[in-house]
């Protein structure tokens, strides 16, 4: 089995009837979600909120009841991948694109619990370009202010043309060559006008799971 699919079905573990669920975006995600299809097809009733367009079809498509978010006053639980793991269990995240809506779910939810492979965990965030999602108008004045911040922005493109996020915006890729204060990095980046949110997530984990080649998982 996929490690990243044994610790995204460690993780579904933690739904419980009658739960209000967030569903994350990216490949990791795409294993909690086929878990909790699989769920509900047995009798788990729930109701869930996704965190990008895709992975709202794709739960559609599976059969998880999916909630207008007028419908619900919080989430109980939200699952989700993260691109990078630090010891102090602060995270990069936005390598899918869906870092706004995903921070949204992460900030309205009881747990928040992300599931990774050993390969996400670092000493130090940094190593993997921080995504930064930008305004499309004047972004290139935006650009400069977050190079400022001592990085390299890289204007993210897909198959030769400018990506755009679910909310209409851009992102910057942004090498940094450590992350020694995520969250000393996190409110000068809110302090940028033209920056819609950023990929770090401060002190928002409640739990990850890793999942190991060995077949095994264990917890952070």
């Amino acid at each position: 089995m996929n490690v990243k699919q044994l610790a995204a079905e460690k993780a579904v573990e933690h739904i419980e009837h009658g739960m209000t669920v967030g569903l994350g975006t990216g490949t990791t995600a795409y294993f909690a979600i086929q878990r909790i299809a699989a769920r509900v097809k047995e009798g788990l009733g729930i109701r869930a909120v996704a965190s990008s367009m895709h992975s709202e079809e794709l739960a559609r498509q599976l059969g998880i009841p999916i909630a207008p978010f007028a419908a619900i006053e919080g989430i109980d639980v939200t699952i989700d991948g993260a691109d990078e793991v630090d010891e102090a269990l602060n995270l990069i995240k936005g390598g899918g694109g869906a870092l706004l809506r995903e921070k949204i779910l992460a900030a309205n939810s009881a747990k928040f619990i992300v599931i990774v492979d050993e390969s996400k965990l670092v000493r130090k965030l940094g190593t993997f370009p921080l995504p930064v999602e930008v305004i499309p108008f004047a972004y290139e004045l935006t650009r400069r202010q977050v190079q400022a911040l001592g990085c390299e922005p890289t204007l993210r493109t897909v198959d030769g043309k400018t990506f755009v996020t679910d909310n209409g915006n851009f992102i910057l890729d942004c090498a940094f060559p450590v992350i020694d204060n995520p969250a000393d990095l996190s409110g000068k980046l809110h302090l940028i006008p033209g920056v819609a949110e950023h990929g770090l997530f401060v002190k928002m984990t409640d739990t990850v799971i890793i999942g190991s080649g060995d077949g095994t998982t264990r917890y952070l």
